[in-house]
């Protein structure tokens, strides 16, 4: 097992500490000056490891790919193919998006409403990592299909399309509203969407 070495320690620790940035005030809110004050290093330490504040957003996006598949995706890999996967895919999201570790809520749900319509390497980055979850989820639909649990007929695409609408819903009415069901309100409508879906044998069971 390899020792991580000194420097990559130091990076690590940034890189923490800009991911709880961005969660709280956003990719626009992490500066090389907020992440000294968060850090306690120089803002010319920090540029020995970051070249630019670009450099940094894209490093701080992929650590927090990085930890969106080992606590949201890996997890749910590890249930059966069909709807326990797609169930605990859909369910890991939604406690994400809620967990004490990110104070704001998701930096990547946030960034991208920031970025939008801000053409860049920063953009592309964050546009990549949803569409590889888009096509997770789509993949795990198909698997339903092909487990028989939904009807042969159910579109992956416009299924995950749904899921990830209820997904905004969470965030923006637990973040913005303080709405406390929110969580509840989604899983409920979670299983309407996979009962319009069901598989007749399936709906039967």
């Amino acid at each position: 097992m390899l020792t991580a070495t000194k420097g990559e320690r130091t990076r690590a620790t940034i890189l923490d500490a800009g991911f709880r940035i961005v969660s709280q005030a956003g990719l626009e809110g992490l500066t090389i000056g907020s992440l000294a004050d968060a850090t306690g290093m120089s803002k010319s330490g920090l540029f020995a490891h970051f070249g630019s504040r670009e450099e940094l957003l894209l490093a701080v996006l992929a650590r927090g790919h990085a930890e969106f598949v080992k606590v949201v995706v890996n997890p749910a890999l590890a249930q059966p193919r069909g709807l326990p996967r797609l169930r605990a895919l859909f369910t890991h999201w939604i406690d994400w998006t809620e967990s004490a570790d990110l104070p704001g809520g998701c930096p990547m749900i946030g960034g991208a409403t920031e970025f939008d319509d801000k053409p860049g390497p920063v953009r592309d980055a964050l546009a990549s990592g949803q569409r590889a979850w888009i096509d997770t989820l789509n993949r795990a639909v198909r698997q339903a299909i092909e487990q028989g649990q939904l009807r042969s007929d159910t579109d992956p695409e416009q299924l995950s399309f749904e899921m990830f609408g209820l997904a905004l819903v969470v965030h923006h009415h637990r973040r913005l509203l303080g709405y406390q069901k929110a969580r509840g309100r989604a899983l409920a409508a979670l299983e309407t969407l996979l009962d319009r879906h069901a598989a007749p044998r399936a709906a039967a069971r």
